[in-house]
Order: C-alpha cells, then structure tokens, then sequence
C-alpha cells in the first residue's frame, strides 16, 4: 500500500512538473560548460534549443525548470561552442584531390614517383593529375625538374600541383603531345602571370606557374557527379569530426556552383556554405540576376579574385626583388585593370571582394583599391585573403580601408623553414605578422586553405598561439612575438569568420535566437605547450544533429 502511495505521489510530482515548464522545446543540452562567445564572454550550463533556433541560453536549474524538451542530452560537463568556421577553404578541390594522386606528406621526389606509379596501375587514363608535393620536405630549397618523372612515365600526361596550388610539375610527353605551350605563348595577355620555367639552355624544366597551369588543367581528366558526390560526403563528416561546421568555399567555378546547389537541395551538405564565386562571365550573370543570393545552407555575395601566385613558386608579387632570385619579384596574377574591372561589378550588385594576396606589392595595391570603396560604403567588408607579407607602414590602411584579414595561421608554421630565404631577414618583419595585423584592424577571419593545408583546427589553434606546427616545429616558435590569444584564435573560428560573411545575426555565438549550430567536444579547447588532437562529439547544424561519435 505504502508503495502503491509513492508511486502515485511520485506520477503527481512529475505531472505537476511538467505543467510548470512554461514552454515546449525540442532540445535541452546541459550539464555542460556553454562557451557563448557573447559581449560578456559568459560560461553557462544549459541551452534550450526550438526550431533550430536558440530559445534560451543560462544556468542548468532555471533552463530545466522552465523548458519542456523533446530530447534531453546530459553533456557530462564537456564543453560546448558555437560551430567552427573554417573563412578559407576548397571543398571542391578537395574532392577532386580525393579522386586523384594524393602527394601530401611526400619526404622525397623518389616517394612522389611512387605514388603516381600506384595510382596508374589502378587508374587506365593517359592523364593522370595529383597535388601536394612540397620540395622543403625533400630538404630541397629549388623547385624540381621533371628528367625523372619524364623517364617513368614516357607515354601518358602527368600533372602534378604543388602543395600552394600555384605551381605544377608536369612530364615531357604532356609538353610535347599537347598545345599547352603555344596556347600560353600565342595569348600572352590571357595567361599574363603564367610561365613555363626553363634552364640555361631554353628548354622547359616541367615547372608550370600560375596561369599557364590553366590549359593543363582544361585536358585535365573530369570526375563523374558521383565520383565526385561520394568524395563530398567523405569530406563532410572529416570536417564535421572536427566541429567544422561552416566553410567559405573560396572560389566557385559555374559548373561547380550548380553541383553545390543540387547538394544542398537534396540534402547531400548539411554544412552552412558561404560560396565567393570566381568571376567568369557566367558567374557575373548569375550575381546580377540574383544579387545576394541565399537558398538553404548555401548564401554567396562574393567574387573571389587571384591577385598573385605563392611565395613558395615566387610568385607573389614583391616590391623589391625576391632575396634567393634577384631577377624576379613576382606577378599579378589578374592585371589590375581587371581586378578594377570586378569591383566595379562587386560595387554594384552588393558583393564582396575577396582576394587572394600575398605580397606585399599585391596586398598595398589592393589596400588602395579597398580604401576608394570604404568611402562610398563603410560596411563593405572586402577582404583580404592570406595578407601573407604587409609592409609595416602599409598595415595602417588596413582599417582606414575597411579591409577584413582573412588568415590562415598554419601556413606560418608550414613555411618557416623557407620563408626568409625568399625574402630575406630584412623583410621578417613584414612575414605572417597575425598579432600586428590584429592590433591594426580589430577582428580577423582565420581558415585553414585545406587541401593546401591541413583541415584540423586544433593545428590551427596550435599554430596561431604557439607559432610551431603539430610536430612542434620550430622550437620556441616561429616570429612567437606574432601570437595570439587562445579567445583570439576561437573568435577567428566562430563569431569574426562570421562577420567576414555578413552572417553575425545567425552565427558565431551562443545566444538567444541564433541558429542552433553548436558543437559538443570531446576534451577542453585548450593551449598546450604541445599539440594534443581534439575531436567533436556531437554537432548539430540549424538543431539537426548531424554528427555523433556513437
């Protein structure tokens, strides 16, 4: 009797309960430590989640109190952030990185032979393509000659891009069967900051640069949709095992905007995708028809404009010549005329600019050009992607101009091993410089450039507050007076890249009526003296849980 009494006592105590807890959700997180990244910074327990949006963020008795949810998920005091944004990345080419010869990581010449030679006993094509050689791996400070990856591959095209995307090394027989040469040298206008690099003696060494690669890549074998379709599903779940939640695909080409499109139509990408479309003349139709153009998870207001090439190939256009070829200071990849061509159309139809730069010659003109338009339009956001060398009294205009950094930490600890030989110790100072440049401007955007580095944000937070690589290298740093703050870094990852693609209302942060894109990691996000892997285990994009370790 005493028993059948409590449990009445006990159903009446869960009745009455559930009538106090005002309002109905879908989901209830707690137990947790909410990293808000709000004004205040504030650290909570729980957070009610609705519709996909954020109902309400606070202490875990008064969210468990008066909030009613579907599901409840006890977090075991993991922490949670809002979803990270990856403000530099290549999705597209990195699917087809996937489908091809995959040379990250090679530590030889000897090595990169190897896997093309594995590849074309799987692969029967007379094209094959590869990226990701990185001769500073090798221990070789020179781009490489192609006599021996002409001698193992004497009847089949091979093209292989180097890590920075800017360079390839291709074999004779793809010089010699094809036009690609005389294309290039019959329209040097079109392929202006494109070269085949050649010996003493004139003849082609099998390095390609810039836009001369462009030809190479128009014979270049294409994937299938499904090919292609399979190797984006892949991709998803690498970032999404990361608490990568959104990327800006930096560089669209038409053909590959309808495919994004259909993905997230049918439901294929679940990731938030800000698109910077390339400015062909289709793409450029599309802006004009559709100005800010938002459809689900994919929103694009942006062209994506290549200044110069890389440091790496010596293609990023210096103001005094390079300090280990004083011949050469580089190139506009796109003639300013053409660049000034796209902003007037950017001006127009309401999208940013986004270019790439490098140098510091390209990153002064493209400050000058940002400044013209700060005048008309103090919001216009443009960026400038990478801002790898700033001349210290070209940071200033950095504001004055309105120009949003978009960096990417790990490419510091990637070249450090090379970079002053490029541009000489007098010229450090200009290099990576991520502290000043934050000082300068406020807020910057931080990527990682994947597939042309590596995706992991924990390596980019290494980076960034460390200056060493995830082997810990350089001891003590690289240039570690260009550190920044752990809260800097996050910033980068949630609400600035937020910024950068005018999508602060919806993203970035933990609060009240934003999207429920939110991350449960699996450890604390931390700065070590060393780097220490980090995954996430649950994310949910728009409340939708879309990734989970079980």
């Amino acid at each position: 009797m005493k028993l059948l009494l409590a449990s009445i006592l006990l159903a009446f105590a869960i009745s009455v309960s559930s009538c106090m807890k005002g309002e109905s959700v879908d989901l209830v997180i707690h137990n947790a430590q909410v990293h808000t990244l709000n004004g205040s910074n504030s650290i909570e327990d729980a957070v009610a989640i609705k519709d996909g949006k954020i109902v309400e963020v606070g202490p875990e008795r008064q969210i468990l109190n008066k909030f009613s949810a579907d599901e409840y998920i006890d977090a075991g005091r993991k922490v949670v952030y809002p979803g990270l944004i990856d403000a530099h990345g290549h999705l597209m080419a990195y699917a087809r990185q996937k489908l091809s010869v995959n040379l990250v990581g090679c530590r030889s010449y000897d090595e990169m032979v190897v896997r093309v030679l594995k590849y074309k006993a799987r692969n029967k094509t007379k094209f094959i393509i590869g990226s990701g050689w990185d001769q500073s791996l090798w221990g070789e400070e020179e781009l490489p000659t192609n006599e021996q990856l002409s001698e193992e591959f004497p009847d089949v095209s091979v093209a292989l891009v180097r890590i920075d995307g800017h360079s390839m090394l291709v074999n004779d027989y793809l010089l010699t069967s094809t036009d690609v040469i005389k294309t290039v040298e019959t329209d040097p206008e079109k392929y202006e900051g494109g070269q085949f690099l050649c010996n003493e003696d004139s003849i082609p060494t099998g390095m390609v640069i810039d836009n001369a690669m462009t030809p190479i890549f128009a014979l270049a074998p294409k994937f299938s949709t499904k090919e292609l379709t399979d190797a984006i599903k892949e991709i998803q779940t690498e970032l999404l095992s990361y608490g990568i939640t959104g990327v800006h695909e930096a560089g669209i080409e038409n053909t590959d905007l309808k495919l994004i499109e259909k993905w997230v139509e049918n439901g294929v990408l679940d990731l938030n995708i800000y698109g910077m479309l390339i400015p062909s003349e289709k793409n450029i139709a599309f802006a004009r028809k559709n100005g800010v153009y938002t459809n689900k998870n994919l929103s694009i207001r942006s062209f994506k404009v290549y200044a110069d090439g890389a440091l790496g190939s010596r293609g990023a256009f210096l103001k005094e010549p390079y300090s280990d070829k004083p011949d050469e200071t580089g190139h506009l990849t796109t003639p300013f005329e053409e660049i000034d061509r796209i902003a007037t159309i950017c001006e127009e139809v309401g999208y940013q600019m986004n270019t790439h730069s490098i140098g510091d010659s390209t990153n002064k003109l493209m400050l000058q050009l940002y400044k013209r338009v700060f005048k008309t339009n103090p919001d216009h956001r443009w960026r400038i992607e990478h801002a790898q060398i700033i001349e210290t009294t070209d940071l200033g205009a950095l504001a004055a101009a309105g120009a949003f950094p978009s960096i990417q930490p790990t490419h510091a600890v990637t070249d450090h091993t090379w970079v002053e030989k490029r541009i000489g110790q007098s010229r450090m100072d200009r290099a990576y410089s991520y502290k000043r440049i934050l000082d300068e401007f406020g807020i910057i955007a931080i990527g990682t450039d994947f597939p042309f580095d590596q995706m992991d944000p924990f390596k980019t937070i290494h980076a960034a507050t460390n200056r060493m690589d995830h082997e810990n290298r350089p001891v003590g740093g690289f240039l570690p007076e260009q550190k920044i703050s752990l809260d800097e870094c996050i910033k980068g990852m949630t609400l600035w890249a937020s910024m950068a693609a005018f999508q602060e209302n919806e993203l970035g942060t933990i609060e009240d009526g934003k999207d429920a894109t939110i991350v449960i990691f699996e450890d604390p996000i931390a700065t070590y003296s060393g780097f220490k892997n980090n995954f996430a285990n649950t994310v949910f994009i728009k409340g939708k849980k879309v990734y989970s370790v079980e």
